[in-house]
């Protein structure tokens, strides 16, 4: 009996070593067969044009108050906002994970669990910011995340799709809110289309006075070949505002190689292509432009591992260093739950490492703009 046990076990050793050593050599072709949605894309006609004066549109907005996400703070929380409010349009990051026949190009705005899922990243990311005003985070037709593993041509349209939605909702949003400073922030996908918004929509325009400061976090952009085309400057340190914030969070040893070969592939957004250009990367804890910080200047990091207890902020545990590739190191592994990524990736945690420090971050760069 012992022996068969012993046979048993060295049989899974030998299988799990085969799994490893499958991914190690065909990992990404193994994910984007699972993940990139194999049906014909389908053109998703667009929303009516009042669509997003409907509440049920929205994620978060003012006039939602039972089961708001963004009103959330963590258990035993104390902070007072800001002595003068401005409105925040946050766009969440991708929702809608599937895969095999499940998987469709678009996100339907019927789809009950991915709008759980952005319910619960709004939650934990754009709540930072509940201190500095009202938030607007708007449903949308996301693009599936396998969107983001393949180069056909249906990746653009998707986005197209999605971005479509998100001018609809900023419309309603500045309608709503048409004079006085405001605040955008964004995560991974929403980050992306909020980039093509300030391209699009916002820079060199009247709009892009109003911009107290723009949080453009978890998407890796190019100091010269992306922000010249975004009229808005990097945040060179915390006493500055009308500029752009971003990070991408790893811990140590990191993986970063396939972001940065993303990152090189192609021009950026003003024309210049960005191989040999260098990764925005803000440090958190300081607001800064790269530089690093000891954790125990960390205002706090959510702790939310044990969904059986309430959320809490624990401060000084997490450090921050902005790397040479342009990502920003965490140091050894923290414990934050079970969606760290390949390669010591902490992207889903961008926002909860440094919950504390983006609240105060906002609050001073909001005070700085209206000060000047």
């Amino acid at each position: 009996m012992a022996r068969k046990f012993l046979y048993l076990i060295a049989g899974l050793i030998v299988l799990v070593i085969a799994a490893l050593l499958a991914y190690r050599i065909w990992g990404m072709q193994l994910i984007r067969l699972v993940m990139v949605p194999r049906e014909a894309f389908v053109q998703v006609p667009p929303l009516p044009a009042n669509a997003y004066a409907d509440p049920k549109m929205w994620i978060a907005r003012p006039d939602i108050v039972k089961d708001n996400p963004a009103l959330w703070q963590p258990a035993g929380f104390k902070d007072a906002p800001a002595p003068v409010q401005a409105p925040v349009f946050f766009i969440h990051p991708t929702s809608y994970i599937t895969t095999f026949g499940d998987a469709h190009w678009n996100m339907a705005l019927g789809d009950k669990e991915a709008l759980t899922t952005a319910q619960r990243l709004v939650r934990a990311q754009a709540s930072a910011f509940n201190g500095v005003g009202p938030i607007w985070a708007p449903r949308y037709r996301q693009a599936n995340y396998g969107v983001f593993l393949t180069d056909k041509p249906e990746k653009a349209k998707a986005l197209d799709i999605a971005y479509r939605d998100v001018t609809q909702a900023f419309d309603a949003f500045l309608k709503a809110n048409p004079t006085g400073p405001i605040l955008l922030a964004g995560h991974s996908q929403g980050t992306a289309h909020l980039l093509r918004l300030l391209r699009e929509r916002i820079a060199g325009m009247p709009l892009a006075d109003r911009i107290a400061a723009v949080y453009a976090v978890g998407w890796p952009i190019s100091v010269e070949a992306d922000l010249p085309a975004l009229g808005l400057p990097a945040c060179a340190g915390p006493k500055q505002a009308h500029c752009i914030v971003g990070w991408q969070s790893y811990a140590e040893p990191a993986d970063p190689s396939p972001v940065v070969e993303t990152f090189e592939k192609g021009a950026g957004l003003a024309g210049k292509p960005r191989k040999g250009t260098h990764m925005l990367c803000t440090n958190p804890i300081t607001g800064t432009f790269n530089g690093a910080a000891p954790a125990s200047a960390n205002r706090g990091t959510l702790n939310s591992k044990d969904e059986t207890k309430p959320t809490t902020l624990v401060e000084g545990i997490v450090p921050a260093r902005c790397d040479t590739s342009g990502v920003l190191m965490i140091g050894e592994p923290v414990d934050m739950g079970p969606y760290t990524l390949p390669g010591n990736n902490y992207h889903v945690y961008d926002y909860s490492l440094f919950w504390g420090n983006v609240r105060t971050d906002a609050k001073e760069r909001l005070g700085v703009f209206l000060k000047s």
